[in-house]
């Protein structure tokens, strides 16, 4: 009925690891990289030598231009440095497995022959992150961060072996310096053809809540209180924590099912200037909050958080029930909010701000916020797609 175990994540520890990171820049202990860097030098000083060669002898004997042409072609593709290569390795949107295990996603671009990078840490700033260097194959830069945050983070990234390869170093005020290494995955670009939903066939509707107790839901933090519980057969989560701010002290909670795409209905009742938000397979939020909230647009009821604005707002007051029916096909998303259609088949181009998966090509949970402030949920139903008709 389309569910799965929850996939599990390999770590392979980083080879390169950071030293007295206090800013953009600062001195960093790459050995390996060093290494490879003096022999690749050397391959380029063989190269420039070898073209001289070449041309001079093209001049002196135009008959064998054309072969030495060839020849040239195939010396350069055999002495060019690895590193030229390994930046377009590098170009393409990435899921992260960090050491620490933080939900971790990576997008690197080139345009014009400048970086353009993109890096979220769990509920970070995505960025665009500046500064961005690029030595030997791999890329520095320093995490654009809130600006209350007291400690910096520097990332080194690159490729060894194929492999996706880097470490973030956090220096703190004091001084001192933590590695979190991480590998990644290749993501596949989002299929540039919207899904014709008329063909996509979907599986008989999963009830997700019982209205009993929370049989087939856990807390994503273990460590954190407990404010979800079965009321009158309701979903609720009951905290003190008034503000929007990213985090708190209880718990979020998922389900232990994993999924792939489907078609989802909830009914949510959310509070007058209250937050939380509906994960889809734990990486695309449905944001919850009342029509009149100070957070509208790409940030209001309606949105896919960040990434996917409604066409209209059409939610509700604070305190009233609410409907979503949601569609997630091939990376489009199709909301219907109280009856509406805010969002149309749009692709969403990577997880949102506090995703707690980030492969789009491995199932993940319906994952709901409960760190932002009290809500309830109730007739919570997912039918999976078991067939798409080409």
């Amino acid at each position: 009925m389309g569910i799965w175990n929850a996939p599990v994540f390999g770590h392979i520890e980083s080879t390169f690891k950071c030293k007295n990171i206090d800013r953009l820049g600062s001195e960093n202990e790459f050995s390996s990289v060093r290494s490879w860097g003096n022999t690749s030098r050397k391959y380029d000083q063989q190269l420039r030598r070898a073209k001289v060669r070449a041309v001079s002898n093209d001049i002196k004997h135009p008959s064998t231009a054309a072969q030495s042409i060839a020849r040239n072609t195939m010396l350069f593709l055999w002495l060019a440095p690895v590193g030229a290569l390994a930046g377009d390795e590098l170009i393409g949107d990435w899921s992260l497995q960090m050491d620490s295990e933080t939900p971790a996603w990576m997008s690197i671009n080139q345009t014009e022959g400048k970086w353009d990078v993109k890096m979220r840490l769990f509920v970070g700033s995505e960025g665009p992150h500046s500064n961005v260097a690029r030595a030997d194959g791999r890329l520095t830069f320093k995490l654009r961060q809130n600006k209350k945050t007291t400690d910096s983070k520097t990332v080194n990234v690159g490729m060894a072996d194929g492999v996706l390869d880097g470490v973030v170093c956090t220096t703190s005020q004091d001084g001192a310096v933590h590695n979190d290494s991480f590998t990644g995955t290749k993501i596949p670009p989002v299929p540039t053809t919207p899904p014709d939903l008329s063909k996509v066939r979907f599986g008989l509707p999963i009830a997700l809540l019982n209205g009993r107790d929370l049989t087939g839901w856990k807390p994503y933090e273990p460590d954190k209180k407990m404010g979800w519980s079965i009321q009158d057969g309701d979903l609720v989560n009951t905290t003190p924590k008034t503000d929007f701010s990213a985090t708190g002290a209880y718990a979020n909670l998922r389900t232990n099912a994993v999924f792939e795409d489907f078609w989802l209905h909830v009914e949510f009742n959310i509070g007058e200037a209250r937050n939380s938000g509906i994960y889809l397979r734990g990486m695309y939020e449905a944001q919850v909050v009342d029509r009149n909230s100070r957070m509208q647009g790409k940030q209001g009821v309606g949105a896919i958080f960040g990434r996917i604005e409604p066409t209209k707002n059409a939610g509700k007051e604070g305190g009233v029930w609410q409907t979503y029916d949601i569609t997630l096909v091939d990376r489009h998303i199709t909301v219907v909010l109280n009856g509406e259609k805010v969002i149309d088949n749009k692709s969403v181009s990577g997880p949102t701000a506090g995703a707690v998966f980030t492969n789009p090509t491995e199932p993940g949970p319906i994952y709901l916020q409960g760190d932002h402030t009290s809500v309830k949920y109730r007739n919570m139903y997912l039918a999976p797609v078991i067939k798409k008709e080409m």
